[in-house]
């Protein structure tokens, strides 16, 4: 470390961006050039451990490489230079290139439109714009959009002067730790949840609002890193499945094998796990997998510009063969284990500073007093040289890369060790 972070440099540079946009989110600026593995070195030349990782979405470390090679190879060019308007002009090796990327990893609507649907649904009223409804949970975050927005729960300042839909929202459990000493209690605070689930699908249908889906992540990330029992999710399949109602599971932030396994809903040890699951982050592009029933009937009814990009298929697909050469799933468990178990022998010595202390794989967290304190913590860590986030009220979560290991679990352990015993 050379200077404070923010230095002299990134305070320069927020100060012209500030004078552009607001900038007030921004921590500091980074010399992406210069930054290598699980380390991100900043424009003042300080280098930091780095345990967010661009919010959870840099798979296999800065400058890999395996994507510096692909970058560099003549037949790649035309894929990063030419962006193509997918969803009417494809390139010729798109299906293939599809199939070596997003499906190496694992019907909307009726046929018969009529004339007062077509009609209706161009003045937003119904039959053409049937009043469904998504059931959702208290602490979830899933988009900015208006129709995701209004599923989202996780701060206030997202939500803030934009119009909403009345759809209903559930409580998410909210879990005793350690687990192990609240087996009941945290098992019958589920079952309230889930009861609830069902209160609310009947109690909208009686108000002639159908739940038409619910959509739920395996953690909830922004939320707090909240967890829930993997009996939890099979029980809530169930409930939608009995009422009817498309499941929806937002992999996004816990896709991409940071829980040990590539989707965190293997976890579950469902056959029929979702009927759409939602990814981005790790997975270098964003969208969606979806039963055939959910297949649209017509074209344009799923559509626009791009529909993706080629160039992220190609980085995906190495960025998978990386993964399973260098077997980093197991690594993700591996390190995570190294990780959690420091943490909770921090949280035994620091009952002041640390309680909740929770994780799968590498996707693991902790609570804070209040959020003064957790601010100051992320504050001290990143002068120290390590990178953290924040989520929900008061907790710190650790989001690193797959090629984060054991080595640099302790390495962060120590240096999170002298900050709390000299913590004021």
């Amino acid at each position: 470390m050379k200077t404070e972070v923010p230095g002299p440099r990134s305070r320069e540079l927020m100060k012209q961006l500030n004078g552009i946009q607001n900038a007030e989110a921004v921590h500091f600026f980074c010399n992406y050039e210069e930054s290598r593995g699980n380390y991100l070195v900043d424009v003042d030349g300080n280098r930091m451990l780095d345990l967010y990782s661009q919010i959870s979405s840099i798979p296999i470390g800065y400058s890999h490489p395996s994507l510096i090679k692909l970058l560099q190879q003549p037949q790649n060019l035309s894929t990063f230079i030419n962006r193509p308007a997918l969803g009417i002009l494809p390139p010729e090796n798109f299906a293939e290139r599809l199939k070596e990327s997003l499906l190496s990893s694992k019907e909307r609507g009726h046929n018969n439109v009529t004339k007062e649907e077509l009609e209706s649904c161009m003045i937003n009223q119904p039959p053409g714009c049937p009043d469904y409804a998504m059931l959702s949970f208290m602490g979830g975050f899933h988009g900015r959009t208006m129709g995701c927005l209004a599923t989202t729960h996780s701060k206030a300042i997202h939500k803030l002067d934009i119009p909403s839909l009345d759809w209903p929202i559930a409580p998410f459990p909210r879990l005793k730790y350690p687990l192990e000493d609240f087996v009941k209690e945290n098992q019958q605070e589920e079952a309230r949840c889930l009861e609830e689930v069902e209160d609310l699908i009947v109690k909208y249908r009686k108000k002639k609002k159908i739940v038409a889906g619910i959509i739920v992540e395996p953690i909830q990330s922004e939320g707090g890193d909240n967890h829930a029992s993997d009996d939890f999710f099979r029980k809530l399949r169930d409930i939608a499945r009995k009422h009817g109602c498309a499941f929806l599971v937002d992999e996004v932030q816990t896709g991409g094998g940071c829980t040990g396994k590539f989707w965190a809903h293997e976890h579950w040890g469902l056959d029929d796990p979702a009927d759409v699951l939602t990814f981005s982050k790790k997975m270098m592009t964003g969208g969606f997998f979806h039963k055939e029933e959910f297949r649209p009937n017509a074209p344009y009814r799923i559509f626009n510009t791009w529909l993706g990009d080629p160039s992220k298929n190609l980085m995906l697909a190495e960025v998978i063969k990386v993964i399973k050469r260098e077997d980093l799933l197991n690594n993700a468990t591996h390190a995570g284990k190294a990780l959690l178990t420091g943490l909770l022998d921090l949280q035994a010595r620091y009952p002041h500073l640390i309680s909740r202390v929770r994780g799968r794989g590498t996707f693991c967290s902790f609570d804070t007093p209040n959020d003064a304190t957790r601010n100051k913590l992320i504050t001290i860590a990143r002068n120290k040289g390590v990178v953290l986030g924040g989520c929900g009220d008061r907790s710190i979560r650790f989001r690193p890369t797959l090629i984060f290991k054991d080595h640099h679990a302790h390495l962060f352990l120590n240096i999170f060790s002298d900050i709390l015993a000299n913590f004021k």
